[in-house]
């Protein structure tokens, strides 16, 4: 899925110009079951000095509200204003992301008067982080060196094909009991616990990825219960899960190219070739050096795929990786290439536990094809043309295909009886492709798109572009959206600027530092570590 709009409205076009009013909340809900108030803890940090804690018991089966329950993590920076708007729950995606962090960041991070009138609530999803129980199927499972993700013959393929059922048989044995409620709608009843438990009517909802997906499926469920509800980075609903994956593999190979331009640019920095064609040959002639001897005993093949994947999701890290790069290429230099793995991609105890709850959820989310010639059938011809993550997308998903509990059906997301919701995308996002953004646009009436021409990072408000985040700030404060478009974007931004060697002697003005430190944070809590 690599197509682009063809035509956007003008970039830079004013905000103000361009709001109209968002209708009143809808009416509070009647006979919701009652949940205990919250017992908010101190818990502060020196970054968040005003966060609190809490945690919220809720049923593990929805079905059964008498039956076991779970334990859900949360976090608050609450409101400081008179005009108080209720709660905005805020989410990182994933599934499996851990959002008791993503509280201070939001709130730090919208202007300090919008900030002021919510109670700003991070929370970790059933089975994620400090929620309880929290899973952890097969620890260890991604440490170094493992198996080449291309396989070069049937047996290198059985043995991650292996791998990937041992993973799904030690899920099935260790969580049969939680397996069946590991999924988005129970993780989107969840919310209406959480909102319950505040003592709010409505709740407001700002969630990143995967977490427009919940969001998009907690409005469904309960939409007289939405009163405001941000969207950025938007997953396909029509895709969910397999075809989504495969739209993925496209274009990140489009994003992998597009560094490999960048470093041709500064062919002076880094001593690459200005030859775009060329740093990218000599990017896999680095991947098959590092296959038959694994830099630092610890980067293979796999390894190196991960490492050079954050740069898919924000081009802000493109500087190290391209320095770890070139001191490999040029000086046969293997630690800057180990400590950008460590940075970027090893996995700890964290990760051992958020990819336990990526599978449990997609895998339990919606149907995956059962016949394995399927998937190798589809990760052959998308390597053909797109080879940088075709491979090592399909053994990251791959325990579906033997996952231990039935899958549901995916969540029909259309919503007519919703405020409006604001939606954001980039064009040239990797992980969830523009296109998606458009076909959620469509399915929830009344929403409006803004669109960040030419931008390629997945997450883009709170991230240092000044015109989405007014578009996002009046929204929040009073509940204003643009005016709807002709077609499927109603307002466009100027994208961010592209990052700068580190290593250039030009000075970059403070804004460009301010917006990559911003983004930085914001892309180490959505998951993508730097």
């Amino acid at each position: 899925m690599t197509n682009r709009p063809g035509m956007l409205l003008a970039v830079g076009a004013t905000v103000a110009g361009l709001v109209t009013a968002a209708p009143a909340p809808a009416a509070a809900d009647t006979g919701t079951p009652s949940t205990a108030p919250l017992a908010w803890k101190d818990c502060a940090t020196k970054s968040y000095p005003t966060l609190q804690c809490a945690t919220v018991r809720s049923p593990l089966d929805h079905d059964d509200p008498a039956g076991r329950e779970v334990t859900l993590a949360l976090t608050r920076v609450p409101h400081t204003s008179k005009t108080f708007q209720g709660p905005l729950l805020v989410n990182p995606g994933g599934p499996g992301g851990s959002g008791l962090s993503m509280a201070g960041f939001v709130a730090a991070s919208l202007p300090k008067e919008v900030a002021a009138q919510y109670d700003v609530i991070g929370f970790d999803p059933r089975g994620v982080g400090k929620s309880r129980p929290a899973l952890d199927c097969l620890p260890g499972y991604f440490d170094p060196v493992r198996p080449d993700p291309v396989p070069q013959s049937l047996g290198g393929e059985r043995v991650n094909r292996n791998r990937a059922r041992d993973f799904a048989a030690a899920c099935g044995e260790k969580y049969p009991d939680l397996l069946p409620y590991m999924d988005t709608v129970s993780a989107a009843k969840d919310l209406d616990v959480i909102r319950r438990a505040t003592g709010a009517r409505q709740l407001n909802y700002f969630g990143y990825s995967y977490g427009t997906y919940l969001g998009a499926v907690y409005a469904k469920l309960f939409p007289d219960r939405v009163r405001r509800l941000v969207l950025d980075s938007n997953v396909d609903p029509d895709g969910v899960w397999y075809d989504d994956n495969l739209a993925q593999d496209y274009a990140f190979d489009t994003r992998h190219k597009a560094f490999a331009a960048w470093v041709a640019k500064y062919d002076d920095t880094y001593g690459l070739g200005s030859d775009p064609a060329k740093v990218e040959a000599a990017w896999y002639r680095m991947r098959d050096a590092v296959k038959k001897r694994p830099a630092g005993g610890k980067v293979g093949a796999g390894e190196l795929d991960d490492t050079f994947l954050p740069g898919g999701y924000y081009n802000g890290y493109w500087p190290v990786l391209a320095e770890a790069f070139a001191a490999y290429v040029n000086d046969r230099d293997e630690k800057p290439l180990t400590e950008a793995f460590e940075r970027f991609a090893a996995v700890d105890a964290d990760g051992d536990n958020g990819y336990s709850v990526y599978t449990a959820v997609q895998c339990r989310d919606a149907s995956w094809p059962g016949d394995w010639n399927v998937w190798r059938s589809d990760t052959w011809r998308v390597h053909a043309k797109a080879p940088f993550m075709a491979w090592g997308n399909t053994w990251y998903n791959a325990p579906c295909a033997d996952w231990p509990v039935k899958p549901l059906n995916p969540v029909r997301v259309s919503n007519h009886d919703l405020p409006p919701a604001l939606l954001f995308q980039a064009t040239d996002d990797a992980a969830t492709p523009y296109e998606g953004g458009v076909t959620l646009h469509r399915k929830l009436r009344g929403s409006r798109l803004v669109v960040e021409q030419g931008g390629a990072n997945h997450g883009i408000t709170l991230s240092g572009n000044d015109c989405l985040d007014r578009y996002l700030a009046d929204y929040l404060a009073k509940g204003t959206v643009p005016r709807a478009g002709r077609g499927d974007v109603d307002a466009v931004c100027a994208k961010t600027p592209d990052p700068v060697p580190e290593t250039a002697k030009s000075a970059r003005p403070a804004s460009r530092t301010d917006a990559a430190l911003r983004g930085t944070t914001l892309h180490t809590l959505l998951g993508f570590r730097g």
